[in-house]
C-alpha cells in the first residue's frame, strides 16, 4: 500500500493542516481509517491522535482511493473543532457527561 500526498494546505485559523491524499492498494480491500491515520501521521511527522480522516473514496476496479484528512496541532483542538460523528469514526470521541 502506498500513500501519496496530492495537496497540503495550512489552515492557521483552525490550527490544522488539510491534506488531500491518494492511496494505491492493488489487490487489497479499501484500507481502514485507522491504518490511513497511521500512514498520514508517519508521513507528516504528527501523532496519530491529531489526525482526523474526513473521507476515503475508492474507485471501483482500480485499487485507488482518494481521501481528505486534517492534521491538528493538538488532540484537544481536534475534539473541540470536529463534528461528533467524524470523531466517532476516527475513535477520538469522548462522551460528554450530563449534569443532573
Amino acid at each position: 500500500m502506498e500513500l501519496k500526498i496530492l495537496e497540503k494546505k495550512q489552515n492557521t485559523l483552525l490550527n490544522r493542516t488539510e491534506v488531500e491524499f491518494e492511496l494505491t492498494h492493488s489487490n487489497e480491500q479499501t484500507p481502514k481509517r485507522d491504518v490511513v491515520r497511521d500512514m498520514i501521521s508517519k508521513e507528516l511527522k504528527a501523532t496519530k491522535d491529531t489526525v482526523v480522516v474526513e473521507r476515503i473514496r475508492s474507485e471501483f476496479g482500480r485499487g485507488i482511493s482518494i481521501g481528505y484528512a486534517k492534521v491538528y496541532t493538538s488532540k484537544e483542538i481536534a475534539v473541540k473543532t470536529e463534528r461528533d460523528h467524524i470523531l466517532k469514526r476516527n475513535k477520538l470521541f469522548e462522551e460528554k457527561k450530563k449534569e443532573e
